[in-house]
């Protein structure tokens, strides 16, 4: 059975080396996968995540296949979140198998979003194993993450895959992941230390800029992308209501009394003429 397992991953390597690209084509590549990616949002990483993430790693290509037993190889890019921004491209392998049964080959896109500082560390070490050294799962597509699900509190590493136009939460466990050394040495020009690079210590070459700006501008996106409107709260039985009383008319005024008609003054009567006396 190891000597079926190591014969899929030759393969594998030698189609992956068949059809080799440099460093720089690579992190194009990469690039242009997370770019295509967030063009739609419905279906791709929610926002929640990518503002979330502290590592952000993309293998265009990774070769599937197998008869029996199965395998995957490839290569690809990782960045890491520093002070100001996105560490430069780190060039990484990623290499494992499954077992079950399975023929032919196809070549998927992979996405793998380091959510804490565990998976970043782990990812720093510059070898570890998926779902081992840091627990993965498959991770929610969409604009955004439903309330109930729990990423942010299990997860250290949430993976994806997109093949023939499908992009879905995958599960890698088991999958190896090392620093690319001789991808490392055409990029920069010696070999860096992993951690040299995902901390920010070097600047970005000029062939990695593609990857780090298309990481720059998705996370700039899903930061400013506008919160989901939060739902109502409403009773799955409310209770009956009772019915509102009718409401009081008001009474109409009472109309305004006249004014009493004050009678008139009675002239006083006259005074008697005094009577003349008689002489």
């Amino acid at each position: 059975m190891k000597k079926v397992f190591c014969v899929v991953l030759l393969a594998l390597a030698a189609g992956s080396l068949a059809s080799a690209e440099t460093a720089a084509q690579r992190v194009q590549s990469a690039a242009t996968v997370l770019d295509e990616i967030m063009a739609a949002p419905d279906k791709g990483i929610p926002v929640e995540i990518l503002d979330s993430a502290k590592c952000i790693a993309v293998v265009p290509s990774l070769l599937k296949g197998g008869f029996i037993v199965g395998g995957a190889h490839g290569r690809g890019m990782a960045t890491c979140r520093i002070a100001n921004g996105w560490s430069a491209p780190a060039p990484f392998t990623v290499t494992g198998g499954s077992l079950g049964f399975q023929i032919g080959g196809q070549a998927v896109d992979l996405v793998m979003m380091i959510m804490n500082d565990r998976g970043m560390q782990a990812l720093l070490s510059s070898q570890f194993k998926i779902g081992i050294d840091a627990s993965a799962a498959a991770g929610p597509v969409g604009r955004h993450v439903e309330g109930s699900t729990d990423w942010k509190m299990r997860a250290e590493v949430l993976t994806y895959s997109r093949a023939r136009g499908l992009f879905a939460g995958v599960t890698l466990n088991g999958n190896a992941i090392r620093q690319d050394n001789d991808s490392t040495g055409e990029l920069y020009g010696r070999i860096v230390p992993f951690k040299t690079i995902l901390t920010g210590a070097v600047p970005t070459p000029r062939g990695g800029e593609p990857f780090v700006a298309a990481v720059s501008k998705a996370v700039a996106a899903a930061s400013n992308a506008p919160s989901p409107t939060p739902q109502q709260n409403v009773p799955v039985n409310p209770p009956p209501t009772t019915a509102a009383s009718p409401a009081a008319t008001p009474a109409s005024p009472a109309p305004t009394p006249a004014p009493a008609m004050t009678p008139a003054a009675t002239p006083a009567p006259a005074s008697p003429s005094p009577t003349p006396q008689a002489r």
